[in-house]
């Protein structure tokens, strides 16, 4: 008799679904890979065939120009791999179109998460616990000092701080995929409805968006603004690389804030020159991640990519029996 979960094998590259000879989020391309969703250390291009969710096909589409041997599915939807494995996508809350992985073979189910987080979040699908004998767990922020406080205090925060300054507008530091639109769609939900400028690299990750239904507003691009004074009272999404480089000195006295659960380190903000930090992550915190290995209640745990010792430690000092994996590669993009 094999021994339990034999099958599927992490590497430093990437987890290798053994019978079926596919990867799970690989850092290198392979011939055939399941993808959980689009943030860069997830998604490569160069697979031969590329399984993922059809808005997580879109999405490296758009960024990484991948248009060859794409296969969808759909959330719920069961496909069966080579070597009798059946894979199921299962929504993880993190991005749009973001996934977990649900493999069936030899009698064991595991589940690979991928980035997810437990958060109500009006751009993408909810994370769905499902019952497993192995779950394969991120652990991004994977420390107890990490305690992601209700984003409608953070947007609260931010609109407060632009109504005290009607002369100067706020500018948000935010990676394009995700975290941009969730600011933006939690801002028209606390009742936001005025123009939000964006900065170029943003927008075509927007308008994606709006093509799968989540709903922004009015966005304007920042270089069509007739001037300084148009932008005055404003709300503007910039990557966090533009946050205090050239480009922002077009802006009228920028209060510059920077939206990331790395936020709650108060040296972050501070190396990034940021004013009004904003701790929203689109990953689990700690409590979230200790909950969700509760409720999966697997018998085994592998924890990966983030801080991984504190979670493993967790597991040990409440029975669970649990390894930290070693992959390469996986970065906080999303965050």
């Amino acid at each position: 008799m094999s021994a339990p979960f034999s099958w599927i094998r992490p590497e430093p590259w990437g987890i290798h679904v053994v019978p079926a000879d596919c990867w799970i989020d690989p850092a290198r391309p392979v011939a055939s890979a399941l993808v959980t969703h689009g943030h860069a250390d997830h998604a490569r291009g160069g697979h031969g065939r590329t399984i993922a969710t059809p808005a997580t096909l879109a999405i490296m589409a758009l960024r990484y120009q991948t248009h060859e041997g794409a296969q969808p599915v759909h959330y719920g939807e069961t496909i069966r791999l080579p070597g009798g494995v059946e894979a199921t996508f299962v929504p993880a809350g993190h991005v749009l179109g973001s996934a977990q992985i649900l493999l069936d073979h030899a009698g064991e189910r595991v589940v690979v998460t991928g980035d997810y987080k437990r958060r109500p979040d009006p751009t993408c699908a909810p994370f769905a616990v499902t019952r497993c004998d192995l779950f394969v767990t991120e652990a991004t922020f994977g420390l107890p000092v990490f305690t992601h406080p209700p984003i409608a205090q953070e947007i609260a925060t931010l609109l407060a701080r632009l109504a005290a300054h009607p002369d100067r507008c706020v500018l948000v530091g935010a990676y394009a995929l995700g975290k941009a639109q969730r600011v933006i769609a939690e801002l028209r939900a606390a009742g936001h409805s005025e123009p939000i400028y964006l900065h170029g690299a943003l927008e075509r990750m927007c308008r994606l968006y709006e093509e799968w239904g989540v709903a922004l507003g009015d966005l304007r691009l920042v270089a069509d603004a007739p001037g300084k004074d148009a932008l005055r009272g404003r709300i503007v999404l910039c990557p966090p690389s533009a946050l205090n480089d050239r480009w922002s000195r077009r802006l009228p006295d920028p209060i510059t804030a920077m939206a990331s659960g790395w936020m709650r380190v108060r040296q972050r903000a501070r190396q990034r020159n940021v004013e009004l930090p904003l701790i929203i992550s689109d990953h689990a915190d700690w409590g979230e991640l200790t909950r969700t290995i509760a409720e999966v209640d697997p018998p085994e745990t592998w924890i990966t990519h983030g801080r991984e010792e504190a979670l493993l430690r967790w597991c040990q000092l409440h029975q669970r029996r649990a390894r930290a994996l070693a992959l390469v590669g996986y970065e906080d993009e999303g965050d």
